[in-house]
């Protein structure tokens, strides 16, 4: 501001309304700001009718890609606990569907979590979010890349929560997830958690565990 400005109250008023326009607009911009995950994820729901093809009770709820996107939809949906039995929340990268005929999953498999119906209101909730936070944060090191997603199932006999691998073959990323995995739900180290390659599981066949 020059001197001839200095002397002009009008001038004085002007710069300081210039520079609290400039602060308004500093806060609506870092307000704005929103924090990019590594990957875009999708969020499916599964509403088992038996009157319908499975892959028709399976649609697409929405996708997000920002931290304060997932708190936002986290909040608004209902928590595992409350769903009707025959339900599932699928969360898998864009462009992967929760289904073992998907390229991305055929030659892979999950580690599953069972949980009894008595355990559903004491763990589900808990283990369901430390699974997504584990998704979206990339936790699983080396083996982050080889996440497909995670399906949670609410079943009348008891609950489910399946963490998807791309390849049941690359055994060191798998027991890589697998590991901190168990670390990341809190269940005991002498507890046992199985991983089912997905051909093993359509085949009936056996699985490994930690």
């Amino acid at each position: 501001m020059s001197h001839e400005e200095m002397a002009d109250p009008k001038a004085i008023k002007d710069s300081d309304q210039d520079d609290a326009e400039c602060k308004k607009d500093c806060q609506i911009s870092f307000l704005g700001h929103k924090h990019p995950l590594q990957n875009c994820w999708c969020l499916w729901f599964l509403r088992n009718e038996k009157n319908r093809v499975w892959s028709d009770n399976l649609r697409i709820v929405t996708k997000f890609d920002t931290v304060e996107d997932f708190w936002a939809l986290y909040n608004h949906i209902q928590p595992a606990s409350r769903l009707l039995s025959g339900s599932d929340y699928s969360v898998f990268k864009d462009g992967i569907s929760p289904m073992w005929e998907d390229e991305k999953n055929r030659m892979g498999g999950r580690w599953l979590v069972m949980l009894s119906r008595q355990q559903r209101h004491l763990l589900l909730d808990t283990f369901w979010l430390e699974t997504l936070l584990c998704l979206i944060g990339e936790a699983f090191e080396e083996g982050s890349g080889d996440i497909c997603g995670s399906v949670l199932s609410v079943r009348s006999k008891g609950d489910r929560v399946a963490l998807w691998t791309s390849d049941a073959d690359r055994k060191h990323a798998v027991l890589t997830v697998g590991r901190i995995y168990k670390e990341r739900l809190g269940l005991h180290p002498e507890s046992v958690m199985a991983y089912q390659p997905h051909a093993d599981t359509a085949a009936k066949s056996g699985d490994f565990s930690i």
